[in-house]
C-alpha cells in the first residue's frame, strides 16, 4: 500500500442516513444530495455511484469542477447536476448542453446564459436564487423586476426549475428570528414571480439544519449535505432531534438512539514505537514532557494529511480498542501517541483516526470538541488522494 492512511465508506450507514432523511421530508419532496467539498471529505467518485445505487438522483455541487466530475461518472441518465455556486459564463454552453442545472443570482450571469441558450437553441436550466438576509449571494428585491422582463421575453431561452436561497445559520437557535425572517422574505419574492407567471417545479430553501429543526422550509426540494454522512449541523440539531423524539413520553422513557450512523472510518497504523525517559521532551519545541518513562508510537498522518495541528497534545486515536491521546505538536507528517496504557502494540497495527473500533469511537464531532474545528472542516480537508473503498 503506497499511503500512510485510507478511508472507508460504509454503504449500510449511508442507506440508514438517507432513510433517516426521508422520512423526516416525506415522499413528496425531492431529495438533492451535496457533495460538494469531495463529498465533504467522502470522496465524490466513491460516494456519487454509490448514492445512485441507494436512490439519490439529484446532486448539489458548488462549481462547474465538481459538476464535471459527477456527469463524468454518473451512471443514471437521469441523474441532475446542480451547480450552486462558481462557474465562468464561457463555461455555460457546456452546462447548458449536458443539462446541468445552475444557480443565477446575478445579472451578468442571467444575460450570459441567455447568450448561451440563443446560440446552443437548447435552454438554460436555471434555479433563480434570492437575497433574503444571508447577504452572499441572491438577486434582491430590487432586481426582480429586471429578472421576469428577461425570462418573460425569453421563454424558449429559460427553464425556471427553482426559485431558491440559503438560509444564515439555521443551525444555531440564536439565529431563529434572522431564519424566520428570511422565511418571510422568501415566500414574499417567491409571489412576485408566481404573480407574473413564472412557476418553478421546485421551491427550495432547506439545508441539513433547516430539515431537522424548520419543517416549514422542506417545500419541493431540499438540498441536504452534512446529514447524509452521518454528522449533525450542530449538537443543537441533534438536541432538538432528542427533544421531537421524546415529546409525549413519560419522564425517564425517552431512550433516544442517534438515527445517523458516520459513514466514514479513517484508519492508519503504527509507523514505529520507541520508550522515552522522564523529563525528556517529545516532538518539535517545547510542547510535551515525559512526566515518567514510557512509551510512544509514531503515526505517519499529520496536517498535510488533514490531522490538524489544532490536535496537538488533545487529538486521540484508537488503537488496540483503547482510546490513547496524541502528545506534542502534530507535525507535517506523522503524530506521536501516548502508548503507556497499551505497551503490547506493535509496528503495523491498525490506528483509526475516525471511526470505531471494538466498542469505541472517534468521531469528527470529538475532534471538533477538542480542536474548534467544525465537522464540516476537519472533513473536507481531508486529502483528495486517500484511496477510499466501499464496505458493507
Amino acid at each position: 500500500m503506497l499511503h500512510t492512511s485510507s478511508i472507508e465508506l460504509s454503504k449500510s450507514a449511508l442507506k440508514t442516513n438517507l432513510n433517516f432523511i426521508r422520512r423526516l421530508i416525506g415522499k413528496k419532496v425531492r431529495l438533492s444530495t451535496v457533495v460538494k467539498g469531495n463529498a465533504y471529505g467522502h470522496g465524490i467518485e466513491t460516494l456519487v455511484p454509490l448514492l445512485e445505487e441507494l436512490g439519490v438522483d439529484h446532486f448539489a455541487v458548488f462549481n462547474a469542477e465538481e459538476a464535471e466530475v459527477v456527469c463524468r461518472i454518473k451512471k443514471k441518465p437521469d441523474s441532475r447536476v446542480m451547480i450552486m455556486g462558481m462557474i465562468e459564463n464561457e463555461d455555460l454552453p457546456w452546462a447548458i448542453e449536458q443539462d446541468i442545472e445552475f444557480f443565477v443570482f446575478e445579472l451578468d450571469r442571467l444575460h450570459a446564459a441567455l447568450s448561451a441558450s440563443q446560440r446552443i437553441g437548447k435552454p438554460a436550466r436555471i434555479h433563480i436564487e434570492v437575497e433574503t438576509g444571508m447577504n452572499r449571494t441572491g438577486f434582491g428585491e430590487e432586481s426582480a423586476e429586471e429578472v421576469i422582463n428577461l425570462i418573460q421575453n425569453h421563454p424558449e431561452q429559460f427553464e425556471v426549475v427553482g426559485v431558491c436561497t440559503h438560509l444564515a445559520g439555521a443551525e444555531r437557535v440564536e439565529n431563529y428570528l434572522r431564519i424566520q425572517t428570511q422565511i418571510a422574505r422568501y415566500h414574499d419574492q417567491l409571489a412576485l414571480y408566481q404573480d407574473a407567471g413564472i412557476h418553478p417545479k421546485y421551491r427550495h430553501i432547506a439545508c441539513s439544519a433547516g430539515v431537522v429543526r424548520y419543517p416549514e422550509t422542506h417545500l419541493d426540494m431540499v438540498r441536504v449535505g452534512i446529514l447524509t454522512y452521518g454528522f449533525w449541523p450542530s449538537s443543537e440539531t441533534l438536541i432538538d432531534s432528542i427533544r421531537r423524539k421524546s415529546e409525549g413520553k413519560p419522564q425517564g422513557q425517552e431512550r433516544y438512539r442517534d438515527p445517523l450512523k458516520r459513514v466514514i472510518t479513517w484508519k492508519s497504523s503504527v509507523m514505529s514505537v520507541k520508550e522515552v525517559n522522564m523529563g525528556e521532551f517529545i516532538g518539535y519545541g517545547t510542547a510535551f514532557m515525559a512526566p515518567k518513562r514510557m512509551k510512544i508510537a509514531l503515526v505517519p498522518v499529520g496536517y498535510a494529511y488533514g490531522f490538524g495541528r489544532s490536535l496537538s497534545n488533545v487529538g486521540k486515536v484508537l488503537i488496540r480498542n483503547r482510546a490513547v491521546q496524541v502528545v506534542g505538536f502534530v507535525n507535517m507528517n506523522l503524530v506521536i501517541i501516548n502508548i503507556k496504557e497499551v505497551p503490547e502494540v506493535q509496528k503495523g497495527d491498525e490506528v483509526i483516526l475516525i471511526g470505531k473500533q471494538g466498542k469505541r469511537t472517534v468521531s469528527v464531532s470529538a475532534f471538533g470538541e477538542m480542536s474548534n474545528q467544525l465537522n464540516y472542516e476537519l472533513l473536507t480537508r481531508l486529502p483528495l488522494n486517500l484511496p477510499r473503498t466501499v464496505v458493507d
